[in-house]
Protein backbone atom coordinates (compact mmCIF):
# COMPACT_ATOMS: atom_id res chain seq x y z
CA UNK A 1 0.00 0.00 0.00
CA UNK A 2 1.38 3.50 -0.93
CA UNK A 3 2.75 5.22 2.25
CA UNK A 4 3.13 9.09 2.66
CA UNK A 5 5.76 11.31 4.85
CA UNK A 6 4.44 14.51 5.69
CA UNK A 7 6.67 17.45 6.79
CA UNK A 8 4.62 20.50 8.27
CA UNK A 9 6.92 23.52 9.17
CA UNK A 10 5.76 25.15 12.37
CA UNK A 11 8.39 28.16 12.70
CA UNK A 12 11.81 28.54 11.37
CA UNK A 13 14.59 28.86 14.30
CA UNK A 14 17.87 29.27 12.05
CA UNK A 15 17.60 29.97 8.25
CA UNK A 16 21.24 28.78 7.69
CA UNK A 17 20.86 25.56 8.90
CA UNK A 18 17.61 25.31 7.03
CA UNK A 19 19.67 25.95 4.26
CA UNK A 20 22.13 23.29 4.89
CA UNK A 21 19.11 21.32 4.93
CA UNK A 22 18.16 22.19 2.08
CA UNK A 23 21.54 21.62 -0.10
CA UNK A 24 21.70 17.96 0.74
CA UNK A 25 18.19 16.66 0.93
CA UNK A 26 17.22 15.73 -2.17
CA UNK A 27 20.61 13.66 -2.42
CA UNK A 28 19.26 11.72 0.24
CA UNK A 29 16.50 10.62 -2.46
CA UNK A 30 18.87 8.16 -4.31
CA UNK A 31 18.54 5.00 -4.69
CA UNK A 32 15.27 5.36 -3.16
CA UNK A 33 11.63 4.90 -5.06
CA UNK A 34 10.33 8.57 -4.05
CA UNK A 35 8.19 10.74 -5.67
CA UNK A 36 7.81 14.47 -4.09
CA UNK A 37 4.05 15.22 -4.32
CA UNK A 38 4.26 19.06 -2.36
CA UNK A 39 7.42 20.74 -1.84
CA UNK A 40 6.28 24.29 0.25
CA UNK A 41 3.97 24.98 -2.33
CA UNK A 42 0.93 27.64 -1.74
CA UNK A 43 -0.95 26.63 0.99
CA UNK A 44 -4.10 28.13 3.19
CA UNK A 45 -4.87 26.42 6.63
CA UNK A 46 -8.37 25.69 7.03
CA UNK A 47 -7.93 24.50 10.56
CA UNK A 48 -5.24 25.11 13.52
CA UNK A 49 -2.56 27.35 13.96
CA UNK A 50 -0.48 28.64 11.00
CA UNK A 51 2.31 26.57 9.45
CA UNK A 52 5.27 27.86 7.47
CA UNK A 53 5.50 25.07 4.85
CA UNK A 54 3.90 21.12 3.83
CA UNK A 55 5.81 18.68 2.19
CA UNK A 56 4.47 15.41 1.17
CA UNK A 57 6.37 12.33 -0.09
CA UNK A 58 5.22 9.45 -1.84
CA UNK A 59 6.50 5.89 -1.37
CA UNK A 60 5.44 2.45 -2.76
CA UNK A 61 4.80 1.26 0.78
CA UNK A 62 5.76 2.15 4.49
CA UNK A 63 9.06 0.63 4.53
CA UNK A 64 10.63 2.04 1.77
CA UNK A 65 9.64 5.59 3.70
CA UNK A 66 11.52 4.24 6.77
CA UNK A 67 14.21 3.12 5.02
CA UNK A 68 14.77 6.35 3.25
CA UNK A 69 13.61 7.72 6.81
CA UNK A 70 16.36 6.05 8.57
CA UNK A 71 18.81 5.49 6.23
CA UNK A 72 22.17 7.18 6.99
CA UNK A 73 22.46 10.03 4.41
CA UNK A 74 18.62 11.37 5.46
CA UNK A 75 19.76 11.35 9.14
CA UNK A 76 22.98 13.63 8.54
CA UNK A 77 21.12 15.61 6.40
CA UNK A 78 18.17 15.84 8.97
CA UNK A 79 20.22 17.18 11.83
CA UNK A 80 20.48 20.31 10.09
CA UNK A 81 16.53 20.39 9.56
CA UNK A 82 16.41 19.76 13.87
CA UNK A 83 18.51 23.00 14.17
CA UNK A 84 16.99 25.07 12.12
CA UNK A 85 12.97 24.70 12.14
CA UNK A 86 10.55 23.11 14.30
CA UNK A 87 9.00 20.66 12.55
CA UNK A 88 5.96 17.85 12.54
CA UNK A 89 6.83 14.52 10.09
CA UNK A 90 3.97 11.82 10.05
CA UNK A 91 4.18 8.35 8.36
CA UNK A 92 0.63 7.52 6.87
CA UNK A 93 -0.97 4.76 4.80
CA UNK A 94 -2.75 5.63 1.24
CA UNK A 95 -5.94 4.14 1.40
CA UNK A 96 -6.16 0.86 -0.67
CA UNK A 97 -7.10 0.75 -4.25
CA UNK A 98 -10.62 -0.47 -5.49
CA UNK A 99 -10.72 -2.70 -7.72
Amino acid sequence: MTAYIVFERDSTEDQQALDRYAAHADSTFEGHDVTVLVDYGPREVLEGPAIEGVVVLQFPDRESAKKWYFSDAYQKAAQHRFRGATYRAVLVDGVAEQA
